[in-house]
């Protein structure tokens, strides 16, 4: 892997991430947020209805790593639907790693769904993690859905008020969202986006599988790119939102 930008040179995904510390720029009322998505070169973040098909293993290493560097991770429901996550941090590996910088052992999961319809059979709500939904739902969940908490919104999830909620009751100083899509255009829209981390797989797919974001926006999000990695014609962007 090598740098691009900023100064050139040969790098790995574990050694550029280490000086990466969102943690420590939280904002008063709300946490620190990121962006996270892979995409193909004509713009599709997914391919027949996943992502994991788009990026390498080295798209996998930087996900991997940008797990350990927030306090949360944040998935839409549709995103949960498909992916059906597990624990975050179970490799031991991961764990020290987020420790020696002072994060807990494992990222609190975070939940947008409104409906409340989520896979509950899916390892993560059996394996023991910690996990928030936020959701304008008054179902409940199985009993069998372990260390759950419910915050619900009436009406519709306010996003706004869910980062507020993070950083006052649950001392999220960074949060990593892994989307989906509508998660993001919403969270651009409000403001509440700092960098978008952006993988572009050297991948031509058609179709009409989403954007990274969907949906219109109040206004143009102009961004800056902070730096840029690539191996083997894949690319690996952070942009700050100007």
């Amino acid at each position: 892997m090598r740098r691009l930008l900023p100064d050139p040179g040969p790098t790995t995904v574990s050694e550029h991430l280490e000086a990466y510390k969102p943690w420590e720029d939280p904002h008063e009322e709300r946490p620190f947020v990121a962006m996270n998505f892979v995409t193909t070169l004509d713009g599709r973040a997914t391919i027949e209805g996943r992502s994991g098909p788009i990026g390498s293993a080295n798209d996998t290493k930087m996900l991997a790593g940008l797990r350990t560097r927030f306090d949360a991770v944040m998935i839409g429901a549709g995103t949960m639907r498909v992916e059906r996550y597990g624990r975050l941090a179970a490799k031991q590996e991961a764990r020290e790693r987020r420790e020696r910088n002072g994060l807990p052992p494992e990222p609190l999961v975070v939940l947008v769904s409104g409906r409340l319809d989520l896979p509950w059979d899916a390892p993560l709500f059996s394996e023991g993690g910690d996990v928030l939904v936020f959701t304008s739902s008054e179902a409940e969940p199985p009993a069998t859905a372990s260390s759950l908490e419910i915050v619900r919104h009436p009406g519709a999830v306010n996003l706004v008020e869910a980062m507020q909620h993070l950083r006052r009751e649950r001392g999220v100083r960074a949060l990593l969202s892994e989307g989906g899509p509508h998660i993001h255009e919403q969270m651009q829209a409000d403001g509440l986006v700092d960098d978008l981390f952006l993988t572009i797989a050297p991948k031509l797919s058609g179709g009409e599988a989403p954007r990274i974001l969907e949906g219109p926006l109040p206004e143009v999000v102009d961004l800056e790119l902070a730096w840029l990695l690539e191996e083997d014609g894949e690319l690996f962007a952070r942009y700050r939102r100007s």
